[in-house]
């Protein structure tokens, strides 16, 4: 699905700029191209398509279901639809951005947002052919599990209180078109002729591109730059022998790294080859996908330090968990 912008980078930085890829420079560089193009036509693609879906179709019933007493299902389906959406990180926001503005719930909203890039159909299959199938099907329920809890955590508290101001204007704005779409059931939906439609979709897409641009240049250098320049071999020397601080130590190391699932599949079979244990490998991976610090950069402009803060520790804290957990039962799996 996204070899063209595989074939795009190594146009651009092995044929014109003439880098060789076996180097540190040409190897953070293909990231940076690759990954900030991906990122860029990701985002004014789902932007736009949320936002003509939003003026054309009647999503209140699918927003009363998932606003409903049984919150659990929400969380469900928010990290169900993060599973089978192949989607970075810092790709996942202008999801989320969709979300709030449609007045979902934050915390249906964040299970989508932490599962998405723990989880995807390619990270799956690589990782059944690597482990085998009953260690899959516990990592996809571990993900999912991660991800629903953290919705409820961050509901429970009422984190929605901590969004920027126009992302909880938006999220605001969304709960009360709903509230008094449920006192007026008879009001029709409104009808939008193709044209409105568009011109609302693009709107959308330039507001939010604006916004966020830059911030993708800046998370996507850091994270390009780490990647290509971090010793080979040093990750495996550094975490010990399965002591139960390994595990904590690896979730600290993957935070300033930047990959997806599937790009750190292969990086998950390097440090499981060279001994590293099963449930250590794991939380590093995690971490490097789900708390890295370019998606904090993004995520910065839609929450305020506090609420950034408090996902980063549920994040941590959950996937040390996940660590000691699969490093204890891994013989079994």
């Amino acid at each position: 699905m996204f070899q063209i912008f595989t074939d795009f980078a190594d146009y651009l930085v092995f044929t014109l700029l003439g880098l060789q890829a076996e180097t540190k420079l040409g190897d953070a560089v293909h990231f940076f191209v690759e990954d900030t193009s991906k990122i860029f036509v990701l985002l004014i693609v789902m932007i736009y398509l949320i936002g003509v879906i939003r003026a054309s179709l009647n999503v209140e019933r699918v927003r009363d279901y998932l606003a409903g007493k049984n919150r659990f299902v929400g969380y469900m389906l928010g990290s169900m639809f993060g599973v089978v959406t192949p989607f970075c990180s810092c790709s996942s926001i202008p999801v989320f951005l969709g979300f709030t503005s449609a007045g979902i719930p934050l915390g249906i909203t964040m299970a989508f947002l932490i599962t998405s890039p723990l989880i995807n159909e390619v990270a799956v299959l690589l990782l059944m052919s690597l482990l085998g199938w009953k260690f899959t099907l516990v990592y996809i329920a571990v993900g999912m599990s991660v991800g629903m809890l953290g919705g409820l955590f961050l509901d429970t508290i009422k984190a929605e209180r901590w969004l920027h101001s126009f992302a909880s204007e938006a999220l605001k704005r969304g709960q009360n078109q709903l509230s008094r779409e449920n006192k007026v059931h008879s009001a029709p939906a409104e009808s939008l002729t193709v044209k409105e439609r568009h011109q609302f979709a693009k709107q959308e897409t330039v507001n939010i591109f604006k916004r966020v641009w830059k911030w993708v240049f800046i998370g996507v250098g850091l994270g390009a730059a780490l990647h290509g320049f971090v010793p080979a071999g040093w990750i495996e020397s550094h975490l010990g022998q399965g002591q139960w601080w390994s595990v904590p130590t690896a979730v600290l190391l993957g935070i300033p790294l930047y990959s997806n699932a599937t790009g750190v599949i292969p990086v998950m079979e390097s440090l499981i080859i060279n001994g590293l244990p099963i449930g250590t490998t794991l939380a590093f991976c995690m971490s490097t996908v789900a708390a890295s610090f370019p998606e904090f950069i993004l995520l910065k402009q839609v929450m305020q330090w506090r609420l950034l803060t408090t996902l980063f520790f549920v994040l941590l804290t959950s996937f040390t968990l996940v660590g000691w957990v699969f490093n204890a039962f891994s013989p079994y799996l």
